[in-house]
């Protein structure tokens, strides 16, 4: 079983910043493709990027390339994401995501992870 808690959330004016990590339980971490979702009031969950297990890789929906960074740290059982000029449209919850068994290409659908953390809510005012 593994626990993921996402922090970082918080009220950000257009054009500003927040990090938001993810802390995770065990001891395989490293072994795990992660990923961030988010979802916005009455909007299914949607992709927002993704990284491999050994941070190699990663994957960018295309509405915050440019924008959002990933990131890992194994040795700290965290992953990162840096979100940079956020927009009003960024506005939801933010979900960590974990899958066990590491592939070639990174998914993109939810029900392709089997751990999520609790969310942490990023609001951006215009």
């Amino acid at each position: 079983q593994v626990q993921l808690v996402e922090s970082g959330g918080g009220l950000v004016q257009a054009g500003g910043s927040l990090r938001l990590s993810c802390a995770a339980s065990g001891r395989t971490f490293s072994t795990y493709d992660m990923a961030w979702f988010r979802q916005a009031p009455g909007k299914e969950r949607e992709f927002v990027v993704a990284i491999s297990w050994s941070g190699g890789r990663t994957d960018y929906a295309d509405s915050v390339k440019g924008r959002f960074t990933i990131s890992r740290d194994n040795a700290k059982n965290t992953v990162y994401l840096q979100m940079n000029n956020l927009k009003p449209e960024d506005t939801a919850v933010y979900y960590c995501a974990a899958r066990p068994r590491p592939r070639t290409v990174l998914p993109r659908h939810s029900y392709e992870y089997d751990y999520w953390g609790q969310g942490t809510q990023v609001t951006v005012s215009s």
